[in-house]
């Protein structure tokens, strides 16, 4: 298939229909990418080892360095991760949004998921595909920035169009201008990254774009900062 011919267009098409072609692919094990709410992302099913496999290939990451896994609700944190000591009303004021929350992962998660590490960091981005492909899917997805290490991250799918062979389907969703922390303008710093796995206390371990709505938050539900 042609590069070009991966490219599935949310305006045009719909939402539906770029679920149903991006949900054929990560069933066969691939990689898609689509927009988040900050950048955008390339993605598997975090039970598909192979998948996992594909998205270090194609990101030419450390397999030392950990990836994040996507869930299309906050309810759906738990499944994943002991969320346990974590308020409902905190998780949702920081969920859906520009936050990875940074949790003990639990056992069931596909050990070949960042196996040297204890805790896994959970997405549940604010943006529609994003939400209705992990809820489409009904388990979690790995994902990261689409783009390889070290270079710039993407807020338009052009901006990766070397990665488009290697991907199962692209789902372009436009230019993403949504920062929690500007009034519309691209950032491509990715979601704020913070440890939430002691409980009553933080670290922030990537200030990202909603550095200071996620310590706003914290705060406001008495959680203090340690930097550990």
């Amino acid at each position: 298939m042609e590069a070009s011919g991966r490219v599935v267009d949310l305006q045009s098409l719909g939402e539906l229909t770029c679920v149903e072609t991006a949900l054929t692919h990560l069933r066969r094990g691939e990689v898609i990418a689509f927009p988040t709410d900050t950048i955008y992302g390339i993605s598997c099913l975090a039970q598909n080892t192979d998948g996992i496999r594909q998205l270090y290939d194609i990101k030419r990451r450390d397999l030392k360095k950990p990836v994040a896994i996507c869930v299309g609700d906050v309810s759906d944190v738990g499944r994943y991760a002991v969320s346990d000591g974590v308020p409902s009303s905190l998780l949702s004021t920081l969920l859906p949004g520009a936050v990875t929350v940074v949790l003990q992962r639990r056992d069931c998660l596909n050990p070949s998921l960042n196996p040297a590490a204890q805790l896994v960091g959970v997405r549940v981005p604010n943006h529609p595909l994003s939400r209705a492909l992990a809820l489409a899917a009904g388990e979690a997805l790995a994902l990261t920035s689409a783009n390889v290490s070290s270079e710039p991250s993407c807020v338009k799918a052009e901006e990766f169009r070397h990665l488009w062979p290697q991907l199962g389907a692209v789902l372009d969703g436009g230019v993403i201008t949504q920062s929690p922390d500007r009034d519309n303008e691209p950032s491509r710093q990715g979601s704020t990254v913070v440890d939430l796995s002691q409980s009553g206390t933080y670290r922030i371990i990537r200030p990202g774009c909603a550095l200071e709505t996620t310590q706003s938050a914290l705060h406001s539900h008495g959680w203090t900062q340690r930097t550990d």
